[in-house]
């Protein structure tokens, strides 16, 4: 159940202004309105309103949206590409306000009605206010900021009845009518966080964009998807389990596995598939070693190289013969297949219920390889290529692109310079935390901030494995609240915002120069490299040392 939107599906100019939309329609009852881009025209100016929201039995309410970083300073402050200018929210939110009002109340249509509750409000979804931030001309009531957007639609309604000023609540009809005329001094600190999740809604806009890619998959059974960091693979694997268990007009719902190596990634994709209608869901979602356990395979405790490549695959597919047809999967989708070992494809293909039309969808960046496994399936794929980088910012794509094996295009806005800090591999992990707390000075939330070290494990790592166990510490990635310590070998498909990566090792171990690319490209907007000069020359080559600055 939600509002009523005139237009059902409109357009935007920015992302945070769909994205505030998204959320008042989600969260306003159907017997709510909600207006999108309502302009109009008096005799002193053109005015445009970005969100009307008409609620019976509360008031009428204009909002104005102001994403990326917004904030006060003897006047109203915003930074878009790289540039401050002064803007002007409450006027435009409550010019637009006393339009409408005065053109609703001039036209025929309303007739002999009496005014009705009029507010306006303004929108930061991206940027942060303290709650004793007032001004004369907006109370702090009327201002919904980036924490308080879960329950917008209820301070909507607090916004309208703040504003009251004694008047009535508008009635359904009074809303109807509204419907059809109007649808023809505090200085808060600049939030580089704002700017980074604007970047976010933005990738994820692209990534939505590229899904399409899913309508040429359509008709085929057997593909694998390459794509280098930050080109939505993992975005795209989730959509493609999504239409695959849904079904579509001219094709059923299928029983659909889903399938990772790592256990931070699968702790990903349950908690996006957590979001979905039950309907939309696949049968499984977790790691190879959940499905067998999902079998009644026990693997508790093992460390055996062998138990992994060879005897577990081995039983699993032996259990996957005597499976059910109800246990069987239509279509199995795999993220970061390149971490497949060769016998774990025997189980599931195996586990298919059709073993010539089964659905193998993979997705997978050989350039992420940084286990020495090379296993692929045993069957043919359609290969197809995603070449554009759409996560990491110019300036981090720029630094670890030489990394990759093949050109990609850099799609992502402009960010912070990457930054390079030089320290001996035995002294780079003081120096890297010295980073973390940098960072938070300049103003990160500690949960966009992340350490990953290429050698050994952080001590911070390793207590937080100790407390939580390795289910509970991945799951601190998305749910915590503080900075995130991790290693490059489990952070494949997992990104944050600002991210330090400490080479506190020789550049000895094998596929050293895969490390690094994992390690750079987890940063989306902010990164920062720790290590030996010599050590990041010798690994990466002169390119990436070059625009690192070394």
């Amino acid at each position: 159940m939600v509002a009523r939107c005139i237009p059902e599906d409109p357009t935007f100019t920015t992302p945070s202004e769909r994205e505030v939309w998204v959320r008042l329609r989600d969260q306003l009852t159907p017997d709510d309105v909600l207006l999108v881009n309502v302009r109009l025209t008096d005799e002193s100016k053109d005015h445009e309103g970005d969100l009307v929201v008409l609620m019976p039995g509360d008031g009428v309410v204009v909002l104005e949206v102001k994403g990326s970083s917004v904030w006060f300073d003897d006047g109203w402050r915003i930074k878009r590409g790289g540039r401050v200018d002064v803007i002007h929210p409450v006027d435009q939110a409550r010019d637009m306000k006393y339009a409408a009002r005065d053109y609703a109340e001039s036209d025929s249509r309303w007739g002999s009605r009496r005014r009705v509750v009029w507010a306006h409000g303004v929108v930061t979804p991206y940027s942060s206010f303290e709650d004793d931030f007032d001004l004369p001309e907006l109370p702090r009531w009327a201002l919904h900021d980036r924490s308080e957007q879960e329950d917008l639609a209820a301070r909507v309604r607090q916004n309208a009845r703040g504003l009251a000023h004694g008047r009535p609540a508008p009635t359904h009809d009074d809303v109807e009518a509204l419907v059809e005329i109007l649808a023809g001094r505090r200085r808060t600190a600049y939030d580089l966080n704002a700017e980074a999740l604007e970047r976010a809604s933005r990738a994820d806009q692209l990534t939505q964009e590229q899904a399409t890619l899913l309508r040429v998959t359509r008709l085929l059974r057997r593909v694998e998807i390459r794509g280098g960091a930050g080109s939505g693979k993992t975005v795209l694997a989730l959509q493609q389990a999504k239409e695959l268990s849904r079904g579509t007009g001219e094709r059923r719902a299928e029983r659909v596995a889903m399938l990772c190596y790592s256990i931070g990634l699968a702790e990903y994709l349950k908690r996006e598939v957590g979001t979905w209608k039950r309907q939309h869901r696949p049968a499984f979602v977790g790691t190879f070693e959940e499905l067998a356990c999902e079998w009644g395979i026990e693997t508790g405790g093992k460390v055996e190289s062998d138990f992994w490549e060879v005897e577990l695959p081995r039983l699993m597919a032996e259990r996957a013969q005597d499976l059910g047809h109800g246990k069987r999967f239509d279509s199995i989708v795999v993220d970061e297949a390149q971490d497949f070992a060769e016998d774990w494809w025997t189980p599931l293909l195996t586990s298919l219920r059709d073993e010539v039309d089964g659905g193998l969808y993979l997705y997978s960046d050989e350039n992420q390889r940084i286990f020495a496994r090379f296993g692929r399936p045993p069957v043919e794929l359609v290969p197809l290529v995603l070449d554009h980088n759409l996560r990491n910012t110019k300036q981090v794509h720029a630094c670890f692109g030489p990394l990759a094996p093949s050109r990609m295009y850099a799609r992502g806005g402009d960010g912070p310079d990457v930054r390079f800090v030089a320290s001996a591999s035995d002294e780079a992990m003081g120096a890297a935390d010295d980073e973390v707390e940098r960072l938070l000075d300049e103003g990160w939330d500690p949960e966009r901030v992340c350490l990953l070290t290429t050698g050994h494990r952080h001590p911070e790592q390793e207590a937080q494995v100790e407390r939580h166990g390795k289910t509970g510490y991945w799951r601190s990635f998305w749910e915590g609240d503080d900075v995130f310590y991790g290693h490059v070998l489990g952070s494949k498909g997992l990104e944050r915002a600002a991210v330090v990566l400490c080479v506190n090792e020789g550049g000895e171990r094998d596929r050293a120069r895969e490390r690094l690319y994992v390690g750079m490209s987890r940063a989306t907007d902010s990164l920062t490299v720790v290590g030996d000069p010599d050590v990041l020359r010798r690994v990466a080559g002169d390119d990436v040392a070059r625009r690192l600055g070394i």
